[in-house]
């Protein structure tokens, strides 16, 4: 299965959504990936996220790790084929994202971090600092779809991803006339 594949799984699934979108980064954007439509189909999820853990696979790891709300069935389905442990960070009151529910992290443990969908990696870094922060070792990363153009910061580990797309994205304060003249809508994780 390659690129192409995985986004027709996008379309069939109507799990790529055409519109006016405000992304989690605060960009806009024609295009959105709504992957908790892609996976609500568990054979689905199983197949794509069987992919993504293939990937991930090749790093030496004890853990998977993922941002919630989007990451949580990618991360629990890339630890059931790797026969891994998982683990998520949440949203505490402020927004940022804390390790809670009792998950623990030894020092030295290593991890794979999971997640659906990055345009500008921003709760992909959030997770590799938690888990850094409690002694953790991060040896990769990786989504389901990588929007962000290769502009994504530097997480001192390997990234990969199934599919790695370059869709406009805008500025709030810069947006095209076909957009600006539409409301926007913010499908994702609040």
């Amino acid at each position: 299965m390659n690129n192409n594949d995985v986004l027709e799984l996008f379309k069939e699934t109507g799990a790529l959504l055409h519109g006016h979108f405000i992304l989690r980064s605060g960009l806009h954007s024609r295009e959105f990936f709504q992957c908790a439509l892609l996976l609500q189909n568990a054979p689905v999820a199983a197949r794509v996220c069987g992919l993504l853990a293939q990937k991930l696979g090749d790093f030496e790891a004890t853990t998977v790790v993922s941002p919630a709300v989007g990451g949580i069935i990618v991360g629990q389905e890339v630890a059931r084929h790797l026969g891994k442990r998982h683990i998520f960070v949440e949203k505490d009151g402020a927004g940022g994202l804390v390790l809670r529910r009792g998950f623990t992290i030894a020092p030295g443990e290593t991890f794979l971090v999971a997640e659906d969908v990055v345009t500008r990696g921003g709760r992909v870094q959030e997770t590799i600092d938690i888990i850094r922060a409690h002694g953790g070792i991060v040896v990769a990363a990786g989504s389901i779809v990588d929007r962000s153009g290769g502009n994504l910061p530097d997480f001192a580990c390997p990234f990969v991803s199934l599919v790695e797309m370059t869709p406009e994205t805008f500025e709030p304060d810069n947006l095209p006339p076909d957009l600006a003249g539409t409301e926007a809508i913010k499908p994702g994780s609040k």
